[in-house]
């Protein structure tokens, strides 16, 4: 056994944070840049998973017995139809999730702006309203321009996440890094197999 400082393991982990963030941060601005292609992409991830689901549906349906087996049965059925459907009509799929992720913002909206009526005397709940004005105004947006918005809608709003989930992962990291350098413990050492 050797042993590795710690500062050398924590060097090589916020190294890795460092990539990966970097990475998605590209991948993201690659989903805006070209969101159709996105969206399609992630219709056919959803898709794929679905049919897994199915498969996993029907392996749970086989080890059940009576009323349970026959229900299994058919959620694993609906799943794989639908994953194997979406996966063959990738632009039916983008259209039908781009509905999904309106009606999901619709409720999200509603509930951020309800959370504000509730908070509205403690500090800060002023961006409760206004994170729900927005989501409401994205959902709408959506809706109005909705079946053409599939074109850009899960694209470009999973590249915005990516984006931004990057470079918080990235600050972090990088944040890391400056409090690694700034306490420099070089005694300390953890137990590594060689």
């Amino acid at each position: 056994m050797s042993t590795l400082p710690v500062t050398t393991i924590f060097k090589r982990a916020t190294g890795w944070g460092i990539f990966w963030s970097i990475l998605l941060i590209v991948l993201g601005v690659l989903a805006i840049a070209l969101p159709w292609i996105a969206a399609i992409a992630i219709t056919t991830v959803v898709a794929w998973l679905m049919i897994l689901g199915g498969i996993m549906h029907l392996s749970v349906a086989f080890s059940s017995r009576g009323r349970a087996l026959f229900w299994e049965l058919l959620v694993s059925l609906a799943y794989i139809f639908a994953g194997g459907y979406m996966a063959l009509h990738p632009v039916i799929g983008a259209a039908t999730l781009t509905l999904l992720l309106t009606s999901f913002f619709l409720i999200e909206g509603v509930l951020e702006i309800a959370a504000f009526f509730h908070m509205q005397r403690h500090r800060g709940s002023g961006w409760m309203l206004f994170d729900g004005i927005v989501t409401l105004a994205l959902a709408g947006l959506i809706w109005v321009h909705w079946p053409s918005s599939s074109l850009w809608a899960i694209g470009t709003i999973v590249g915005i996440s990516m984006v931004v989930s990057g470079w918080k992962w990235l600050m972090i990291a990088l944040l890391s890094r400056q409090a690694l350098k700034l306490g420099e413990p070089g005694h300390d050492r953890l137990d590594s197999a060689a």
